[in-house]
């Protein structure tokens, strides 16, 4: 007799409020369960925190790579402030708004300004942040985590960084992100702060709406 899947379609499509969501999370379901079984992934808190982070961080499963087209150069100055906080005074001033227009509507450029110098990349014109930009059900960003997560699922992502847009690629790294940030322990906590802070950070971003995520699976889960 075949295991018992660790969630299911039907489970998943109902945790998911966009239909764009429903129609995408069918791709997901078969890795999600053989690799959250391996990962030990594998209660009811454990299952839920980790689809609440993904469903939120990949768009419903709609997300393979992050887009990074935005219109609005104020909004690119205050979410990517490491890269547009110019005179380092921890502020958005009018003349780094000015300066951001220069990045909007243009993925590629944005991507390269925003995560230079970080989590492994290069500077400006690497282009390192285009390349290692957001990837995943849970977006892995810069060279340094594509690195160490393609030695832990067995891939070349450094030179072949499309690969975590393939379903299967994208849910490994995931678990692979949530195992080596030791995050079964807070699941077990049902602590949704701290499993947000180890994957979005300090600035606990969609706080909200990972707890909308978590709500409703864990009443699809019950």
């Amino acid at each position: 007799m075949a295991d018992k899947p660790l969630i299911t379609l039907a489970q998943l499509q109902a945790v998911c409020i966009t239909a764009a969501g429903q129609n995408a999370c069918a791709a997901y379901v078969p890795a999600l369960n053989e690799l959250m079984a391996r990962y030990q992934i594998n209660s009811r808190l454990r299952v839920g925190h980790f689809i609440a982070q993904v469903a939120h961080e990949s768009g419903e499963f709609t997300a393979k790579a992050e887009s990074l087209y935005y219109t609005d150069p104020e909004r690119v100055a205050r979410i990517f402030k490491s890269g547009f906080d110019l005179n380092k005074n921890q502020k958005i001033d009018p003349a780094e708004v000015e300066f951001a227009k220069g990045y909007t509507r243009n993925s590629k450029k944005l991507a390269n300004r925003a995560y230079a110098n970080r989590n492994g990349n290069g500077p400006e014109a690497s282009g390192d942040g285009f390349k290692f930009r957001g990837r995943g059900l849970i977006q892995l960003t810069g060279r340094s985590n594509y690195t160490q997560c393609g030695k832990g699922i067995g891939e070349n992502l450094v030179d072949y960084p499309e690969l975590l847009e393939v379903p299967v690629h994208g849910v490994h790294a995931a678990c692979w992100y949530w195992t080596d940030r030791k995050l079964n322990a807070a699941a077990d906590a049902n602590d949704v702060r701290a499993v947000t802070e180890g994957i979005n950070g300090k600035a606990l971003l969609g706080l909200e709406d990972r707890k909308a995520y978590l709500a409703r699976v864990l009443k699809v889960l019950s």
